[in-house]
């Protein structure tokens, strides 16, 4: 039983902020779900419009169909692209499928996928920093195969190979950890001393700000949970960032019932983050499992404002099952096609 005359240290929840949502992510959802007002269901959507189980359900049961490929939407179809963007290839398969297309990557992500493409028209080796098979990787890698080599973290530098040293670059994945970033580029100047850095560091605001949070709570929270998927490459980054920053331990877990009462032996301090792709409810139902076991005061760490919104893709601005109708028809020389 707890001596009663020793004074216990106060429970605690140190709450990230910012945490949740990026200006990109909201984009994307709200995209889907105008959308499907507009025109419908069913909306397709290539890949997983952002990496988070509970955004994919919802949008599910409002009528959203996701696909893992292209070909897999039928004629006459609206498709949308995901968050994370793709390559030009991609938009080559909607154009041969007669599909109407809507595109949702974030514009941070368009950025990068822009200097790509002008720094191989400059003919730069490009040296993209980022995890390997990851969409974002996958869509900016497209805008210039033959210009681009991934670097998946420092130890891959040994093998990097280029035609000129003196013109080579690096970009990098938007949603990595700043530090591991840097300790890439780190490594590759010593091998490159003339590597060009980009006109901006490609890590989001979003991304370093989540981080940056975290980074401060880290050194006080015993125990970190972290909101978000294991297929999102941001949310995993949180959970490496609270460990490097001192936390005794750091989980990912989708839900609140994901939580282990294991995990709260001898803490006294949780910090709760969530990544960029994680709606609040979520984050409320950590808070109220913790609340329920005594963890009830909540102190917020404010890394950072954000007021950043991105506007909506622009084919929402059109009649997309006309076109999609109209592009079937164009091929077949019949009437419209019913969606």
């Amino acid at each position: 039983m707890e001596d009663m005359t020793a004074s216990p240290g106060r429970r605690r929840v140190l709450l990230a902020a910012p945490r949740g949502y990026c200006a990109g992510v909201d984009r994307a959802v709200i995209a889907v779900e105008k959308a499907l007002e507009q025109y419908g269901a069913p909306i397709y959507v290539r890949h997983e419009i952002v990496h988070n189980k509970y955004v994919v359900q919802t949008l599910e049961k409002k009528g959203a169909i996701f696909v893992e490929q292209t070909e897999e939407v039928p004629e006459g179809n609206i498709v949308m692209f995901s968050a994370h963007g793709v390559a030009p290839t991609v938009h080559d398969e909607a154009a041969r499928g007669k599909l109407a297309t809507i595109d949702a990557t974030c514009p941070l992500v368009t950025k990068v996928h822009k200097e790509a493409i002008r720094y191989a028209n400059e003919d730069f080796d490009i040296l993209l920093i980022g995890h390997e098979g990851h969409e974002e990787v996958i869509g900016t890698s497209g805008e210039a195969p033959d210009h681009i080599q991934l670097v998946d973290g420092p130890e891959d530098v040994a093998k990097v190979e280029v035609r000129d040293p003196s013109k080579i670059v690096w970009l990098s994945q938007t949603t990595l950890s700043v530090d591991e970033t840097m300790e890439t580029v780190g490594a590759l100047k010593e091998k490159f001393p003339l590597l060009v850095s980009p006109p901006s560091d490609d890590i989001c605001y979003a991304t370093q700000n989540r981080q940056l949070a975290v980074k401060q709570m880290g050194a006080e929270a015993e125990l970190v949970i972290v909101v978000g998927s294991r297929n999102s490459s941001n949310s995993v980054r949180l959970v490496e960032v609270a460990k490097l920053a001192g936390s005794r331990e750091a989980y990912l877990v989708d839900f609140a019932s994901e939580i282990e009462e294991a995990w709260l032996e001898g803490v006294e301090t949780v910090g709760v983050t969530s990544g960029a792709s994680v709606p609040e409810i979520l984050v409320e139902e950590v808070l109220e499992w913790l609340s329920q076991r005594g963890f009830e005061d909540v102190e917020l760490v404010k890394a950072a404002e954000e007021s950043i919104t991105f506007s909506l893709p622009k084919e929402l601005r059109r009649d997309l099952r006309a076109e999609a109708a109209t592009l079937v028809a164009e091929r077949t020389g019949q009437g419209p096609a019913g969606a």
